[in-house]
């Protein structure tokens, strides 16, 4: 059995961010969100919410999809199958040190 330190240093560090993780929670969800709805529901600012999702995209966990609708631009994001199983992941880790701890 993995010791618990070994457990805790096992997180995924592109999901423990804590702004990143707020957005993989919000897109976990739902099937696909836009920048508004994760603007408004994480509490980021654009900057902010621009970066992480690049670097979440950068790691393959979400997909970026820009777009008009009219003339008004909308960007729609979704987790991507690796983002699953990651987010999945990262959750049954958790589990597995909080119940080390409990």
């Amino acid at each position: 059995m993995t010791s618990f330190p070994r457990q805790a240093a096992g997180l995924d560090r592109m999901i423990h961010e804590p702004a990143r993780l707020t957005l993989m929670v919000l897109l976990s969800a739902v099937d696909e969100a836009d920048f508004v709805y994760l603007l408004r529901e994480s509490g980021l600012t654009k900057g902010n919410l621009g970066s992480h999702l690049t670097r979440l995209e950068e790691a393959g966990y979400v997909e970026i999809e820009k777009g008009f609708v009219g003339k008004v631009p909308r960007t729609v994001v979704r987790l991507t199958a690796a983002g699953q199983r990651a987010f999945t992941s990262y959750r049954t880790m958790l589990r597995k040190i909080a119940a080390h701890l409990g």
